[in-house]
């Protein structure tokens, strides 16, 4: 269902694309509007990683430089069966976590100093096993794409006063109404596909890591961190937001039409019930199927990174 909803949800973006260009200038706006999305999709395919990379100022590790961390996220991704993920480190005080790229086979994990502070060692596997979920599933395409439509819609309608020509051209007050209502319904589906892709991430985050209760513990502590600790470089880049595991902004909302991440308590709620499912309640302390079948196992305290 989730898959299907976020295939209709960017079917319906498509089509608003389409819609804004013709309603602005007939045939030829909704041929310019289907060029901007082309162009404007070719360019984050191949640089969106990297832009984001370099917005937070996240800086590669390996084996030498953060043992702990990227011998965690290779054992994880040898449980997913998909290629190790290169690994980042930003230096930030909030706890959060992100992935990014345009495929498996070039993809990358970001964790804050601030999350391997704050978090457990399964603690810490269950938020990475997320972020390789999202790889996995590629939505960290997904997202790029529906960002980059998003705001290449508000674009279109903002400047639509200077598309066609006045035999073509809508009405001032549908003009307006354009400028005003496509960038909102664009944001609306785009937040609309943000959040089915973080249950789902959870939910396959949870199979990987083998202990869904290990990443609702997680996600409670990161969103008492972030409640707490601003983070500087995503509020001056809000369209970032929805790359991170909980909403880094400091004016977040709940379950609504315009929260980029669902209900941390519903999450939560939902972990736990596949937990229950799995039979994990009471593992609190290491990951389902005990130490002699999980490398990862052993219920860390945080550090000795942090």
């Amino acid at each position: 269902m989730n898959y299907a909803r976020t295939g209709m949800l960017m079917a319906a973006l498509t089509a608003l694309f389409g819609v804004v260009g013709y309603l602005l200038a007939g045939t030829g706006g909704m041929l310019i509007a289907l060029g901007i999305a082309v162009a404007t999709n070719l360019f984050s395919y191949w640089n969106a990683d990297r832009l984001a990379l370099s917005a937070y100022n996240a800086q590669e590790v390996d084996e030498r430089s953060a043992p702990d961390l990227y011998r965690m996220v290779r054992d994880l991704a040898q449980r997913a069966n998909m290629p190790m993920p290169r690994v980042y480190l930003i230096q930030e005080d909030q706890p959060n976590a992100f992935a990014t790229g345009r495929n498996p086979q070039n993809a990358a994990v970001a964790a804050t100093t601030g999350i391997i502070r704050t978090l457990s060692y399964d603690e810490l596997a269950g938020v990475m096993a997320h972020e390789l979920a999202h790889i996995k599933n590629h939505d960290t395409l997904t997202m790029t794409v529906t960002a980059t439509m998003a705001g290449a819609i508000s674009t279109l309608a903002s400047f639509g006063m200077f598309f066609g020509s006045r035999d073509n051209r809508p009405n001032a007050i549908v003009q307006i109404a354009l400028m005003i209502l496509a960038p909102l319904a664009a944001t609306i589906i785009q937040m609309a596909v943000s959040r089915s892709r973080e249950y789902e991430a959870d939910r396959i985050g949870g199979e990987i890591c083998g202990n869904p209760v290990a990443l609702a513990d997680a996600l409670a502590k990161i969103a008492g961190g972030v409640s707490h600790i601003p983070n500087e470089t995503a509020e001056a880049k809000p369209a970032t937001a929805h790359m991170f595991i909980i909403n880094p902004l400091s004016g977040r909302g709940m379950d609504s039409l315009f929260s980029t991440h669902p209900d941390t308590g519903n999450r939560i709620a939902a972990l736990m019930e596949q937990a229950r499912a799995m039979g994990a309640a009471s593992n609190r302390g290491g990951f389902a199927g005990g130490a002699s079948q999980n490398p990862l196992a052993g219920g860390r305290e945080p550090g000795p990174w942090g």
